[in-house]
């Protein structure tokens, strides 16, 4: 791992740190402030890809893997008091769903980015980053919050989360998770496409440099 590397790793590993802290934040009825946070990792792991190659951008995704499982295990240790009990502030389910899909969703992305990055500039960033964001959406919130998957933490109550309850407030009946699921895609979806334009004029400055790789 090389120096060029440490902005990439810096910036993956400051963006995991914020969004581990964010999450617990409500922003409105369906979202956490982390879903606003978490998407550019998808812009820092494309940016290495482009710049640097499938390899480098492996790295940076690894850096951010081991960042978020220490805050994991700090997250784990710090207990926190409510209605009369107290709880961790990261439970079983949500590290292992939080490691899960952040490690899968991102060397998917780099996978697809590889592989389309000889087509129009904007495709291989937007294709990449659309299946890796869906993809970390659905392993996130599935093994965090569904009820068929309660045998991988038994003491931990998720039935909040599996309350039925129309979807987003106003489509068909589906648990809760499932809105704040949609309600996480779609802002994931939408940030996909404004990051094509920091993506193109980083791109575009880094590599009419003298020295750029």
């Amino acid at each position: 791992m090389t120096r060029i590397h440490l902005p990439g790793i810096l910036a993956m590993a400051a963006i995991v740190v914020a969004s581990n802290i964010l999450v617990q934040f409500l922003f409105g009825q369906w979202l956490t402030w982390g879903a606003f946070t978490y998407p550019l990792a998808f812009l820092v792991t494309d940016l290495m890809n482009r710049i640097y190659g499938a390899a480098a951008a492996r790295k940076v995704v690894l850096a951010g893997f081991i960042t978020g499982v220490i805050c994991s295990l700090i997250g784990t240790q710090i207990m926190l008091q409510g209605d009369g009990y107290t709880f961790p502030a990261v439970t079983l389910r949500i590290a292992l769903g939080s490691g899960l899909a952040f490690l899968t969703a991102q060397l998917m992305d780099v996978t697809i980015f590889d592989r389309l990055r000889e087509g129009a500039w904007w495709r291989a960033p937007l294709a990449s980053t659309l299946i890796g964001s869906s993809l970390d959406t659905a392993i996130f919130f599935t093994i965090a919050m569904s009820a068929q998957l309660s045998f991988l933490e038994p003491g931990n109550d998720v039935s909040w989360a599996n309350e039925v309850l129309p979807l987003l407030g106003a489509g068909p009946e589906a648990p809760l998770w499932v809105s704040l699921a949609v309600a996480d895609w779609m802002v994931k979806l939408s940030l996909a496409l404004i990051a094509l334009i920091p993506f193109r004029m980083i791109v575009k400055r880094v590599m009419t440099q003298p020295h750029a790789v």
